[in-house]
């Protein structure tokens, strides 16, 4: 598994740019949660809830791409990347299981996410890093 710690600036600028998509629950929040739970909510409340979800989220993705340019903060930013996604995963299996048709996918690419920083951040723990992709 060590080529998650050769690949994590990589792994962190794919995820970190994914991530930043959410943006679009800023700007449309009712397009974002159509195609990220195939449902809506309505009103102001409603509006202000999900554009400062999607700027959270948003932030998590630009940390992330911080981080892959910043070793020395990676360890910092993939504890908040982790926390943030599970806290949504734990949220959406025990809240939101009728949403799993489209939030599913969302789910599972931050399960994926989580496991790959999960490792690197084992793999720091354990001792130093003896490659470092340069790229």
């Amino acid at each position: 598994m060590h080529w998650i710690t050769t690949y994590i600036k990589w792994i962190m600028l794919a995820s970190g740019v994914l991530t930043c998509t959410m943006v679009y629950a800023a700007i449309d929040p009712q397009g974002a949660l159509r195609n990220t739970f195939g449902a809506t909510l309505e009103g102001p409340l409603a509006n202000i809830v999900v554009r400062n979800w999607g700027a959270l989220i948003t932030l998590v993705g630009a940390l992330l791409i911080y981080g892959a340019y910043r070793p020395a903060s990676r360890a910092l930013v993939l504890t908040i990347a982790v926390v943030s996604k599970l806290i949504f995963i734990v949220l959406v299996l025990v809240y939101g299981q009728a949403y799993l048709g489209k939030a599913g996918v969302a789910v599972v690419f931050d399960l994926l996410v989580v496991a790959l920083f999960v490792v690197h951040l084992g793999q720091l723990r354990s001792g130093p890093i003896r490659h470092e992709n340069g790229l």
